[in-house]
């Protein structure tokens, strides 16, 4: 990946946060890694007892050709978080927790504030 890619998507996930703090969650984790997968954003919501644990995958575009960010987020790579949030679950695993799979999809055009889009229960894993 080049390093103008990875700078990209690194300000994603910047703002993806940022914009989660404003809307009331706490980030736990940050760029969790399990062997060769990883979860962007790990983020809590709730009281104890009755806590909302998500599991973030951002995806950071410069438009919205080719389907957008959302859409970046297929089968392969949901199968790939959601491998890693086992782990994550197996290791910080708390009572009453809840958890999910989100999406965040940031557009980021030329000269202009980049769009965020969150998409909550984004897919599910059986």
């Amino acid at each position: 990946m080049s390093k103008a890619r990875q700078e990209l998507g690194a300000r994603g996930e910047r703002l993806a946060e940022a914009w989660l703090v404003r809307a009331g969650w706490r980030i736990i984790g940050r760029r969790f890694r399990s062997g060769h997968r990883d979860i962007d954003l790990v983020a809590e919501r709730g009281e104890e007892g009755d806590r909302t644990i998500a599991f973030i995958e951002v995806k950071t575009r410069l438009s919205p050709a080719y389907g957008g960010p959302l859409g970046a987020v297929h089968w392969r790579k949901q199968r790939e978080v959601a491998r890693a949030a086992r782990d994550w679950i197996s290791r910080f695993r708390r009572p009453g927790e809840q958890y999910r799979f989100d999406v965040i999809g940031v557009t980021q055009k030329k000269e202009m504030e980049p769009e965020i889009i969150h998409l909550e229960n984004a897919f599910s894993v059986r």
